[in-house]
Formats: C-alpha cells, structure tokens, sequence
C-alpha cells in the first residue's frame, strides 16, 4: 500500500513526487501518456531538444523555485524575444523602442509615447470588451497589425466577442528591451526538459500508460491518498458539464537547412495566415548541440489554435463568467473527495506558469505533511 498515487506525471506531479518521497512517504506515479514530463516534454529531433507540447520558457521572480528547480537541471541563459511578422513586416515583441520605430518611424521615447496617448483617446470609458481594452492600452495601429489577427486566431473569436479583461494589461516600453519576460531569472534546461523531469522523478515508481480514470477504483485501493492532476470535470465523469478549453495543433517537419527564421519563436499576426506563430526549436539551445557543436538541420513547429473537442489535449482554460461558475460548481464536489487533492494547471482549471506550478506543488506538499 503507497501513501501517495500520484495521477500525472507532469510538473505538478513530479514536484509532489520527488518532495513526499524525500519526506519519507512511498509514492506511485502514474500516467496515461507513454513519457514523463507532461506538456514539458521535449524528443530529441536530429540533435535538437524539440518541445513536443509547444515552447516552454522557464522564468520566474521567484528565488525559492529558481534554487529549487536548478537542483535538477542547469539552465541556458536564453533570453526570449520573440518576432511578430504581419504580412511580411517584421515587428520586435514586446511592444518596445524597436517596434514603434518600425511602426511610425519614431526615434524618440517622447515621440513613441506621444503617438500612443493620442490613439488611445479613441477609447472613452470603460472598455467593453478586449478591442476597446487593448486600444485603450497600446493605440489602434498596434491593436491592428499586432494584437487582432493573433488574438482571434488564439481564441477562435472576434476581438469585440471576448471580455476586456483578457488583455488587463499589454506591455509597452520605452526603451530598446527586447527581453519578453520581466524576470530575474530565465533559462531553458541543458539537454531538454525530459532530462529535468527524469531527474525529479529519479527513485520513484513510475507507471506510463496508464489511464486512471478507466481503472480508478483499482488504482484508487492502492494507496492511502490520491493527488491528481487531470481535468476536474474529467475525474467526476463531465456530470456538471464540459469545461471549456482551446487547444493547440503542431505541424513539425525536419527541414535540411541550418537556419529557417533566426528566432525561436515568429507570431504570425494577420488574420489570414493560419497558424498562430512558428518555433525554430533549435535557437532554445543557440543553434548548438550539447558538445557546442553548430546542428546542420532544423526542426520547426507550426502551431494552429483550436476549440478543445474530446480527443484533444486541453491547453488554455476559457476563464469567462460561465466556466468560471462551473468550474466552482466542480469545486465544491471535489470538497467531498476528503482522500483526493486536485491540482495542477487541469486540476485546477487554471493557466500556470511553470514556476507557479512548482510553488504550488511545493505548496501542496507542505501542506500534506501538515496534516498527517
């Protein structure tokens, strides 16, 4: 008999995992996926560490999860500055020096800032939904070439349809920063995320391909506690209804070139063009391979966003008033799970960053051991 099934062998998972055996407690990870890692995993490609579930970029403020995740990997020092290409016009992210230089030719913080204000005036009031908000904040020739197009894409609806608080804020800078993040500490794993997730996972019992819910009571009788980290409405059979998600499509190829786009990550911002952005994984790790050697090849992934269907992996929670309440509704049935704890980004039916899901898991634990 375990103390702990852990359902997910995700970052939440693993994190529980390696912490409640370090405790003392015995542990079975499971998961119905046939790798560890969850949506971090990454599969060696031709000598590159390709992120099979989408670009995954580690930073945090947050000193106690930056010393405690650098137990188990040491990190690059990539820096994410991604491009936007609007029909051919290429455009630095985020919204900085660069790009109001390439959008109105300013040289000038003081011009940059004077163009904005006076687009913003467009928008008087309160904004009603993600349009009004996003002009009020950055001006309409931005909304246009940089936010709509992108924006409709990645949620499958027109900018005037989604709530206003979407976009509570977009960042505009008035400096040359091209730096995305905000962080004090970045960085993408040496060797690949799976590495980090072996590594955390290292001793413990780990069974792949295993669907919990299709033998729940079976595997619910092996251990005294459950901490599971699948969809909420999954686990109580969707009895409430369906939470809703969008999801992602990738279209990888191996193309026998060195260089495709000479970033990481290109965000396609016109309507037309279908997919939402591109990632040349390779530029993650400089190009090199893990003896600094330059790769001949390139991997790149097309992503296309979509409404979630069964069948597809969940990857956006659609936060707006509706889910929101039946997502407490679930809340309030998993009160009665008094041997169950639901948790990461599915469990919790939340969007995470990876350091929020590591303080959380941390979190969890602490309290587990708390308590018993």
């Amino acid at each position: 008999m375990y103390d702990y099934l852990i359902v997910g062998a995700g970052l939440f998972g693993s994190v529980c995992a390696r912490e409640l055996t370090d405790a003392g407690r015995s542990v079975l990870v499971i998961d119905r996926r046939t790798h560890v890692g969850g949506n971090i995993y990454t599969e060696k490609i031709e000598g590159i560490n390709v992120h099979k579930y989408g670009a995954h970029i580690f930073h945090t403020n947050n000193r106690k999860v930056w010393e405690y995740i650098t137990r188990f990997a040491d990190f690059n020092r990539f820096t994410n500055s991604p491009v936007a290409n609007y029909k051919g016009e290429l455009y630095s992210l985020p919204f900085n020096m660069y790009t109001f230089n390439r959008m109105w030719g300013v040289v000038t913080p003081e011009e940059a800032a004077a163009r904005i204000a006076e687009q913003r005036k467009e928008i008087t009031g309160e904004p009603k939904n993600l349009e009004e908000q996003a002009i009020s904040l950055v001006g309409r020739d931005i909304f246009e070439k940089l936010v709509k197009g992108y924006t409709e894409k990645q949620w499958g609806r027109d900018c005037r349809d989604l709530p206003a608080f979407i976009i509570r804020r977009l960042p505009v800078r008035l400096t040359f920063d091209n730096n995305y993040f905000n962080a004090l500490y970045q960085g993408i794993p040496i060797g690949g995320y799976t590495k980090l997730a072996e590594n955390l996972l290292k001793g413990i019992e780990v069974r792949l391909g295993t669907d919990y819910l299709t033998d729940k009571k079976e595997l619910d009788a092996l251990a005294h506690r459950v901490i599971y980290t699948g969809p909420i409405d999954a686990y109580f059979g969707y009895s409430l209804g369906t939470l809703e998600y969008r999801s992602v499509r990738f279209e990888t190829e191996v193309l026998p070139i060195p260089n495709f786009q000479g970033n990481a990550a290109v965000n396609y911002t016109d309507r037309e063009t279908p997919w939402t952005r591109i990632i040349e994984h390779k530029w993650f790790e400089f190009g090199l391979d893990e003896e600094g050697r330059e790769l001949p090849k390139t991997v790149i992934s097309r992503e296309y966003s979509s409404e979630w269907k069964p069948g597809d992996e969940p990857y956006y929670p659609v936060n707006d008033r509706k889910n929101g309440e039946l997502y407490q509704a679930y809340r309030e049935l998993a009160a009665g799970e008094t041997d169950t704890v639901f948790g990461g980004r599915l469990g919790s039916y939340r969007y995470y960053d990876m350091d929020q899901v590591i303080d959380a898991a941390l979190s969890c634990v602490k309290e587990e051991l708390s308590g018993r």
